[in-house]
């Protein structure tokens, strides 16, 4: 049996690994000013310039198509897909896979951006490696429940708007001039304790993935950001004596953006067992 991977844009995975494993990508949708465009139509320094942006999932054509076009070439097909408690993009890949019952198993990453592409990456390589279906869609549930994300902004303006932490936090950020952390595991953002500088955020991230390590595990790691890689590739770059199996930096992408705002650096990561 052969197996193909498909998942959504808000999956921070860079398009040179998207092409080397075969993962097909179904886009986001944006509406930017009463139009609706698909993720990726426009820059995002352009995007960040407009007053009003709202997001959506892909619609349930959009991954029946995606679906249909990988059975043309193979016998199944798993579909990951970003947190099912942040989008409606797990419940509109379920209903675009209905028509091929049997066929395709869809799996909630339990995370976005780079936890999200760890577990689309993990599929991925269980496809390759010739598992059927089930096993490949196991071995993304496995990796989503051990998927960690932590991430700094400079504000949380964007995240208060969006619903996803409590406006006095906000508040408390812009008026304390302190670094707001956060962690999005298990489906929830979660707020943790402030650092006093970018210096000590990053800091803190570091340690949260040294801290999570079993004894002889092996590193799965990707720097996010939201247009800031340079700070993200300094990360990568400080986590080189965990020498990780996978490495990457991962850039927000547009629809992510608008919930984080820009300036996002953060980790995403999980630890496999030892071989």
């Amino acid at each position: 049996m052969t197996v193909a991977v498909v998942t959504d844009s808000a999956a921070a995975l860079p398009t040179d690994l998207a092409a080397e494993w075969d993962v097909t990508v179904v886009p986001m949708w944006l509406t930017v000013g009463g139009h609706a465009e698909l993720e990726g139509t426009r820059p995002l320094d352009a995007l960040l310039e407009q007053p009003e942006i709202l997001t959506s999932a892909p619609t349930p054509g959009e991954f029946a198509a995606a679906i249909g076009g990988c059975l043309d070439r193979v016998d199944e097909v798993v579909v990951c897909t970003m947190a099912e408690s942040m989008s409606a993009t797990n419940e509109a890949a379920r209903i675009g896979s209905a028509h091929f019952a049997g066929a395709v198993r869809v799996v909630d990453s339990r995370s976005a951006a780079g936890g999200e592409a760890l577990v689309v990456l993990a599929a991925a390589r269980a496809a390759a490696a010739g598992a059927a279906g089930e096993a490949v869609a196991g071995e993304a549930q496995r990796v989503a429940a051990r998927v960690r994300l932590v991430a700094t902004v400079p504000s949380l303006d964007h995240l208060v708007r969006g619903g996803r932490v409590p406006g006095i936090a906000g508040w408390a950020g812009k008026r304390l001039g302190i670094n707001p952390l956060f962690e999005f595991r298990d489906g929830a953002v979660r707020r943790l304790r402030p650092a006093l500088s970018p210096d000590a955020a990053a800091e803190r991230m570091l340690a949260q993935v040294t801290r999570s390590a079993p004894v002889g595990g092996r590193l799965h790691v990707v720097a996010l950001h939201a247009q800031a890689r340079p700070v993200a590739k300094a990360l990568l770059e400080r986590l080189a004596d965990q020498a990780p199996v996978e490495a990457f930096v991962g850039a927000f992408g547009p629809v992510m953006v608008v919930h984080t705002g820009p300036g996002l650096t953060g980790i995403a990561w999980w630890w496999d067992d030892p071989t």
